[in-house]
């Protein structure tokens, strides 16, 4: 089974590689010669992964799959939410989202946060969505040096290491994303029976 992944993050295509079986090929708007910036303009997470999928299907016709994810912090009354990436300006800069993110919290006790990621499905004919989310906190300052994003400053409730600090293997087993591709996995090994 082929499918594409509405993306070229090069982190997250690893990410949901790593977690699929060996049946299913995953490739990437490059591999399809898509170059386009796809647009996200909905106001939710869910309707950003939708416009990413439906563009595929639309313009490119195959079973294709997107995805979209936001941390969302209860002091920030959900902040940075849908605009998680482009938090700190449009340039997406990790660094700087960390950094405006750890300001915006300096004086705040409630560091209660979650992750969430939708999964929108074009699969024969069928639209289908799938969510994972993970409940936690931010951290005062950045922990470890692995994944990206918000990785640094996350650490999952029960965990005592940020997602940086996780391997790949140990992050998919718990984060958000992890969560959703194993819907996503689990509908597809069904479809494939």
């Amino acid at each position: 089974m082929k499918l594409i992944f509405a993306s070229n993050n090069k982190n997250k295509i690893k990410e949901i590689k790593n977690q699929l079986p060996d049946s299913i090929e995953i490739l990437s708007l490059e591999d399809i010669g898509c170059m386009v910036d796809i647009p996200e303009t909905a106001t939710t997470i869910e309707g950003n992964a939708l416009i990413k999928a439906d563009y595929i299907k639309r313009h490119y016709g195959f079973n294709c799959f997107a995805d979209d994810s936001g941390l969302e912090v209860e002091a920030l009354a959900g902040a940075p939410g849908v605009y998680s990436a482009r938090y700190a300006g449009e340039e997406k800069n990790d660094q700087a989202n960390n950094d405006k993110l750890l300001r915006e919290l300096a004086d705040q006790p409630n560091r209660k946060a979650n992750f969430k990621t939708v999964i929108a499905l074009h699969y024969n004919g069928e639209q289908h969505l799938f969510t994972g989310i993970i409940e936690g906190e931010i951290l005062q300052k950045e922990q470890g040096t692995g994944g990206f994003g918000y990785d640094p400053l996350f650490q999952a409730e029960g965990m005592t290491k940020s997602f940086a600090e996780l391997t790949l293997e140990e992050k998919n087993a718990v984060s958000h994303r992890g969560k959703a591709v194993a819907q996503l996995v689990a509908f597809l090994k069904h479809k494939e029976d």
